[in-house]
């Protein structure tokens, strides 16, 4: 179906202000949406109140409102302005939460406004947590034994019946605002109040916790005659229990098995063509039971999120962009893919290299905040990294987080024993990937961390190469140091500076550029394509690396 020729105008629901657990990933998607509908020919008219962002930039759109989100707002806007469509899935959760209010007023109706990229019974679906649970049930998808409270006895009552560990998941909340663990009953007080006044419905869902479950998150968009692409899979480098947004992620998901894959999609697809009558873009988030490979379903976001922003920078496909698209009316056949130019938007992109997401945190910034991770979001952005394997992409992201990391490993700063070091790692807080290695370079064994932590033991051998290339580096001066342990080292991530602090003699960075420049070990460019390679990419961007 071509682009509906009646919508004219739309308005863009922006998020707001930067705060901490809903940084501005919105902008990226705000952005390239305002861009994306201009180039139709469409006017777009956008609301946010936070002037500090890219997407209120006067290029951005044809006017810019910097008012405050609210009914009264958009109302007024409506009255200044001819607008046929309103797209409220690049601004998050308030974006989403507006709309809804909105629409319970009259206003849509009012003004003779549609909603494009989502509808009203999605959002509803999608963020209650009791209508999800049912809608899930109801599809046969499994989900974590659970109950929805409204009030504070309420809630009492069904972790009495559920039992410890429980999760508490507030309604309508973003960034996890409200939620978290209770591991005993003198937890439990503090968490129901603190959830349900973070709701804005008053609601919470008391629900079983599946500590130490894998967690993955797909990225889907969905077209007018329901055809369903999923653009990405993203895997948790922590299991459950940590908002996504504060675990270092990767993708493609790489200790899935083929069978758990297939499952994984089939019902991601099942869901989103059940969600509602909408084209646009939406996440699934999954967790799977490492033992027998059970899965349950716990959410989805009928929006773009944090992680659609990651998933377009890490595939080369741009989901607000095509979401913008398809909320007009196009198909994604319709569309061509953007960095090849020649097929369609209709494809599954496909990554022959690894990317890695490492969030970063500012607690120094904030003395007295607990600074142990949960399901409430504490970062305050994030870098992302790709390589050849994880290896290369993991160090990489670690060479970028601005902490004096100069890859995975402070060199020198961890002063712990390795008893200490295991019961540090029990506990997840920002550092934890830098003390597995500590605790890896004392000698800890894989078993013992995996039982300490519960992340996939694959991660940790990986972690262990690191160590093991690390320790045989350590036995050679810089002039001794072979080419093939070198070579490899690059291969594997190590900067210059790592490997200069690694060897024997008192050397630095430079030192090491000099040398392996002088043996030939130099970066090659490898290109961001979408389809590894299959096609040829007009508009391609590039990451470096050592392979040959």
């Amino acid at each position: 179906m071509p682009r509906d020729n009646s919508i004219k105008s739309v308005l863009i629901i922006g998020s707001g202000p930067i705060i901490i657990g809903q940084a501005c990933e919105f902008d990226y998607s705000g952005t390239q949406a305002a861009r994306s509908l201009r180039e139709e020919g469409i006017k777009v008219i956008l609301i946010n109140s936070n002037p500090a962002t890219i997407m209120t930039d006067p290029m951005m759109a044809d006017k810019v409102y910097l008012l405050p989100l609210t009914v009264e707002s958009i109302e007024q806007i409506l009255e200044e302005n001819q607008i046929d469509a309103v797209l409220p899935t690049m601004g998050g959760q308030t974006a989403l939460n507006l709309a809804k209010e909105a629409e319970e007023l009259g206003v849509w109706e009012k003004y003779n406004v549609r909603l494009i990229g989502v509808d009203i019974k999605a959002i509803d679906k999608a963020e209650d947590r009791e209508k999800f649970r049912q809608w899930m049930i109801q599809m046969g998808v499994p989900v974590a034994p659970a109950k929805t409270a409204n009030s504070f006895l309420e809630g009492k009552e069904f972790a009495q019946e559920i039992g410890f560990p429980l999760v508490i998941r507030p309604s309508f909340t973003l960034g996890g605002t409200g939620g978290g663990f209770v591991h005993s009953k003198d937890q439990l007080d503090e968490a129901l109040n603190r959830g349900l006044s973070a709701s804005p419905i008053h609601e919470v869902l008391v629900e079983k916790a599946v500590l130490g479950w894998k967690e993955f998150e797909l990225e889907l968009l969905r077209d007018s005659a329901d055809n369903v692409v999923i653009i990405c899979t993203v895997e948790n480098f922590d299991p459950m229990g940590i908002h996504t947004g504060d675990s270092i992620t990767v993708a493609p998901a790489m200790t899935l098995s083929d069978t758990a894959f297939q499952l994984m999609r089939n019902t991601a697809i099942d869901m989103m063509r059940d969600l509602g009558n909408f084209a646009g873009g939406c996440n699934v988030q999954f967790s799977l039971n490492p033992e027998t490979e059970e899965i349950i379903a716990i959410e989805i976001n009928p929006r773009v999120s944090r992680s659609s922003a990651l998933a377009s920078k890490a595939t080369g496909y741009p989901i607000a962009k095509i979401a913008a698209k398809l909320a007009i009316g196009y198909n994604l056949d319709e569309l061509k893919n953007q960095i090849t130019k020649t097929t369609s938007a209709y494809f599954e992109p496909a990554l022959d290299y690894v990317i890695v997401k490492v969030p970063r945190w500012n607690f120094d910034k904030f003395k007295g905040a607990n600074d142990t991770l949960g399901l409430q979001m504490k970062s305050v952005g994030e870098v992302m990294a790709i390589g050849r394997n994880f290896k290369e992409a993991i160090q990489k992201a670690c060479q970028s987080l601005e902490n004096e990391a100069v890859g995975l490993g402070y060199y020198g700063k961890s002063l712990m024993k390795s008893e200490e070091l295991i019961e540090y790692i029990k506990v997840p807080k920002w550092d934890r990937i830098f003390r597995i290695k500590d605790a890896l370079m004392q000698g800890v064994t894989v078993k013992t961390i995996v039982q300490a932590t519960g992340i996939d033991r694959w991660f940790i051998y990986q972690i262990q190469d690191i160590c093991n290339q690390e320790h045989k580096m350590a036995e050679y001066t810089l002039e001794t140091l072979p080419v093939e342990i070198l070579k490899e080292a690059k291969k594997s991530g190590f900067s210059d500076e790592q490997i200069a602090r690694i060897v024997k003699n008192n050397v630095t960075g430079d030192d090491v550029y000099e040398k392996r420049k002088a043996l030939g070990i130099t970066r090659v460019y490898k290109m961001v394509d979408t389809c590894s390679a299959e096609f040829e990419a007009k508009t391609p961007y590039f990451y470096s690396s050592f392979e040959g």
